[in-house]
């Protein structure tokens, strides 16, 4: 018999591959806001892995959760191989030798894992939410508790998306392995846990395909439409908000500065270019001097400089799931020039609340237009900001997370 009473607010146990404190990236920002609207409703104790970045901040970060959520409990745990070239030697050759993904062993920790039974045998479980399928590796010791298992993209088609772009034929044929071994993990467990999570129609149908008869879900990508409004005050030029520390965000860069900046600059125009997020002082250095764009490297607050650009860019080639770098432009109002994959699964409709081109010079005459037309930036602003209240604001996601989570107790209890 479970501890919790059935006047209690349930307990969740939630089971994450990343510490989600502070929300300053897209994958921390749905966890940290999907985290805060479960505390409303459940007694919550969360079970984090801290990478390396992470590692100076993982208390005061575990605190901060605590402190802002009501928690019932938080804690954080290394990512062994960050700490020991053997144990990363080890991982690889394991995933290659038994075929099976990678993360498998990146998050294998014995102290998650007695974390996880005490709590178990505690009866402290209601629910469980698993942030990610790369903790998969522990969701055989669950079958005694319904399991939300969240998707922020279809992995294995983001893999194979990368594989494509990669230059080394290695690493594209490894990135091809994973994604088989990937999709193994999503075909077997899809069909196995209580719900699956994801954040788009694209992504559900996609997901429906390789594990016919899953139980799945639409939880989409929000935005605090209170925090990201728009501003008003003069504009000028071109942004993009995204780190360098992840593999899409840096071919869109060099997408842009190579294929359709150039085609900007033809033109005559010499709007500045800005780069908002994580990159190192030679990635600076480089696309300064050779392409003139400035990259900020990391910044608090995204919203001064998307707040003062003209037009906000999304020229991604690979990905998977929805922009959340989209929808905060679209809550300050502003006009978004997309590729299709960089707004794919969003309500995007091409000339009323976005264009969307995937020809260089397609993209490069589109933001153009944008640049130069006030009539067209007010426009698409004002239709996108309509889009996210309607849809997208973290308010509107609740009733759809209680919607989706409350039945699943209602059967553990049962």
């Amino acid at each position: 018999m479970r501890a919790t009473s059935l006047g209690a607010r349930p307990s969740l146990l939630f089971l994450c591959h990343t510490l989600p404190y502070p929300p300053d990236s897209g994958v921390k920002i749905r966890t940290y806001n999907i985290l805060r609207l479960l505390a409303r409703e459940f007694a919550v104790s969360v079970l984090c892995f801290q990478r390396g970045g992470e590692r100076r901040s993982a208390a005061s970060g575990v605190q901060s959760l605590q402190d802002l959520l009501g928690l019932a409990r938080a804690e954080a745990f290394p990512i062994a191989q960050e700490h020991s070239w053997v144990r990363l030697f080890t991982d690889h050759a394991q995933s290659l030798a038994r075929r099976r993904a990678y993360t498998i062993w990146t998050y294998a920790s014995r102290q998650y894992r007695s974390c996880i039974d005490r709590l178990l045998a505690a009866g402290e479980v209601d629910l469980v939410h698993m942030d990610s399928l790369d903790l998969a590796g522990y969701l055989p010791m669950l079958c005694g508790v319904p399991v939300v298992c969240t998707h922020h993209n279809v992995e294995s088609q983001l893999l194979r998306r990368r594989a494509f772009r990669e230059d080394s034929r290695w690493l594209q044929m490894y990135m091809r392995w994973q994604a088989a071994w990937v999709e193994d993990l999503e075909r077997y467990w899809a069909k196995r846990v209580a719900l699956n999570v994801v954040v788009s129609d694209a992504d559900r149908g996609e997901l429906a395909r390789l594990a016919p008869g899953a139980n799945i879900g639409v939880v989409p990508n929000g935005v605090d439409i209170d925090n990201f409004r728009p501003v008003s005050g003069p504009t000028e030029g071109i942004v993009f908000a995204g780190g360098f520390d992840w593999f899409p965000n840096r071919d869109a860069l060099e997408y842009f500065s190579s294929e359709i900046l150039p085609r900007i600059r033809a033109t005559g125009n010499a709007a500045p270019v800005r780069w908002v997020g994580r990159s190192s002082d030679t990635e600076r250095r480089y696309y300064g001097a050779r392409h003139g764009i400035d990259l900020t490297g990391y910044v608090d607050d995204i919203r001064p400089y998307v707040t003062s650009a003209a037009c906000y860019v999304v020229p991604l080639r690979v990905g998977g799931g929805t922009r959340l770098k989209i929808l905060e432009a679209w809550a300050m109002g502003k006009a978004v020039v997309s590729t299709s994959a960089g707004c794919e699964g969003l309500e995007a409709v091409d000339g009323e609340n976005i264009l969307v081109r995937d020809d260089p010079s397609a993209f490069a005459q589109a933001v153009c237009d944008v640049l130069a037309d006030t009539e067209l930036r007010s426009r698409l602003g004002r239709a996108a900001r309509v889009t996210v209240e309607r849809r997208y604001s973290w308010e509107v996601i609740a009733a759809e997370l209680n919607r989706l989570y409350r039945p699943l107790v209602r059967s553990s209890r049962g």
